[in-house]
């Protein structure tokens, strides 16, 4: 049986790293066992320079796309850049006759302008959430998964989710047993636990544009292993329980209990990846009543279990 073709598209400015994740993968990574036949394209005219300063000639067009199994945009250089129409037009060709399509991290953008997301759901870099929603509306953006599959579509989150990716396409063709052997490897897990929940940031606010709020936020931030309540907390900034409530929300543009919520599970991060501490103690220690409270909303948060967490990010010298 003749082995996948996979075209992987190369642009100007193109960023060396996107580029080389389905390079690597993709090429003859097991030297015992070819895969697939990787192409390399030229989206545009060249010779294509990176951001780097690097430069590649491809030995392929956009007519290496017309008969390729599986077609990766490996990255795009700015959101706002409209790709050319005869790449959108060869992406919508390869699609309709039934080719694997994939966008690597801002690649998402590139099959989003071709209209080839349109009502499907999809996934980019967390950072561009806002961005993609707003230019493309009839998009379901999935910010916490590391890749997201639709029809033929494979979209992955940003940066090394592309090597997520990337496995599990392998993974879909050859199953498990060759995948692992490929991430093993490239000496990466062949499968990550959680998604980019555990990664995106959501500040809460440190400071206000409020005095006693502020003074208020301090005295939490030291005491979050307590209980607070609503009528406690209005007394010590001297207001009545539903003024406090309103300006609370004013000053810090979430409520009570989302901002204690968020600041005891930033809390609990830290002692999960500074510490030893047992997850009983980390959750007291973070103001939850329990280790279940702690392990319910932290798997709800970020989409691992404390434990998942501690063993993914805690200092090695800890």
């Amino acid at each position: 049986m003749a082995l996948p073709t996979v075209a992987v598209i190369a642009f100007h400015q193109f960023s060396p790293f996107h580029f080389s994740v389905p390079c690597i993968i993709f090429d003859d990574i097991l030297p015992d066992m070819k895969l697939f036949n990787l192409r390399i394209c030229a989206g545009e005219s060249g010779p294509l320079r990176s951001s780097h300063g690097l430069t590649v000639e491809p030995p392929f067009g956009l007519e290496g796309l017309k008969d390729a199994d599986i077609i990766v945009v490996p990255f795009w250089r700015k959101t706002k850049a409209l790709p050319d129409e005869a790449l959108l037009n060869a992406l919508r060709d390869a699609h309709d006759r039934g080719a694997q399509i994939v966008g690597l991290c801002l690649g998402t953008y590139v099959l989003a302008y071709a209209g080839l997301l349109d009502n499907r759901r999809a996934s980019t870099h967390w950072e561009f959430e806002q961005d993609f929603t707003e230019r493309f509306p009839n998009i379901t953006l999935d910010t916490n998964s590391l890749y997201v599959e639709d029809g033929n579509i494979v979209t992955s989150a940003g940066t090394a989710a592309g090597l997520d990716c990337c496995l599990y396409l392998l993974r879909q063709r050859y199953g498990s047993a060759i995948a692992n052997k490929v991430a093993r490897r490239m000496v990466i897990p062949p499968h990550r636990d959680g998604g980019q929940a555990q990664f995106i940031e959501r500040p809460v606010p440190a400071t206000t544009q409020d005095a006693r709020m502020n003074s208020l936020l301090e005295f939490l931030r030291s005491h979050l292993h307590q209980q607070h309540d609503l009528d406690s907390l209005a007394d010590r900034v001297v207001m009545t329980r539903r003024t406090f409530t309103r300006q609370f929300h004013k000053a810090t543009g979430i409520s009570v209990g989302e901002w204690l919520l968020s600041e005891r599970l930033q809390r609990s991060q830290e002692l999960l990846e500074t510490t030893t501490l047992p997850i009983d103690s980390v959750a007291s220690q973070a103001g939850f009543a329990s280790a279940t409270s702690l392990r319910d909303h932290f798997k709800r948060k970020f989409s691992v279990t404390p434990s998942e967490w501690r063993r993914s990010f805690q200092i090695a010298s800890v």
